[in-house]
């Protein structure tokens, strides 16, 4: 297990967002200010990312556990988990192995099943292959601002909201020295591991009815499909369904104020 870095804003009751691939808890900073009224806000950083423990492996048993660690840690019963991608995928791992600590769930554009024989699974797999291998070829002993490292990226990564994500993990070291805070070698070995779904068994007995469950999906992604639904409502009968309409798979990054809108109510209600 790792011992999470994290952040924590607001007082009542306690509500874990966890964030997805190459991000991390600042991403979620403003969301996360526009709930503190409502929540007890907590922003870990998931193992190799941020500021928490580079570790050798990266799946979603090893990430199930750290969050149990901290939920321990932290002395916390009865939790909301918010979660997008890599981080709702690790919520609902979570929620199911440990379905009395959780008391409402939010996943964020994922789906329970395997991506591994989804059709988008090969585009979605060489695609953070480039992203990682990019990243691993900018020279950090060379570059001497963020600009140089944005112009190196440029032709192997050439959309700029993209590159602008990617470089908030790009910080100097006490010796003025460059560094990623993503564990990039780790990551890249574990993507196969990262399109994969909850356990069979879970898929195919499980029923969570103890606690109500809500999915927002960007109708512009690929990553939750008609099959997908079917398995949110096999496994969790309670869940709702919200589709944002023109989003993303980034669509609280696309549409903050609506996405807080959305889990406001659903947090109160």
């Amino acid at each position: 297990m790792a011992q999470l870095y994290y952040q924590k804003l607001g007082q009542g009751h306690p509500l874990i967002i966890l964030h997805g691939l190459y991000g991390s808890g600042d991403n979620w900073l403003s969301i996360a200010r526009n709930l503190a009224g409502i929540c007890e806000v907590y922003l870990p950083d998931q193992r190799n990312h941020g500021r928490s423990p580079h570790l050798t492996t990266h799946d979603y048993p090893s990430l199930t556990y750290d969050l149990k660690e901290f939920v321990d840690r932290m002395e916390l019963r009865n939790v909301i988990l918010l979660g997008h991608s890599m981080g709702g995928k690790t919520a609902m791992w979570f929620a199911t192995e440990y379905p009395g600590i959780v008391s409402k769930l939010i996943v964020v554009d994922v789906s329970p099943a395997s991506y591994s024989f989804n059709s988008s699974a090969p585009a979605h797999y060489s695609v953070h292959q480039e992203i990682i291998s990019a990243l691993q070829s900018v020279d950090l002993l060379q570059i001497k601002n963020m600009g140089e490292a944005d112009r190196l990226l440029q032709p192997l990564l050439p959309e700029k909201r993209l590159r602008q994500f990617l470089l908030k993990n790009l910080v100097k070291n006490e010796y003025g020295v460059y560094h990623w805070r993503l564990n990039l070698k780790v990551l890249k070995q574990y993507i196969p591991q990262l399109a994969e779904g909850l356990p069979p068994e879970t898929l195919a007995h499980g029923s969570f009815r103890q606690f109500p469950l809500l999915l927002i999906r960007g109708s512009n992604s690929d990553y939750v499909g008609k099959k997908d639904l079917q398995v949110f409502h096999s496994l969790f009968p309670l869940s709702q369904i919200v589709t944002i309409k023109n989003g993303s798979h980034w669509l609280h990054a696309e549409f903050p104020d609506r996405f807080t809108r959305i889990v406001r109510k659903f947090i109160l209600g």
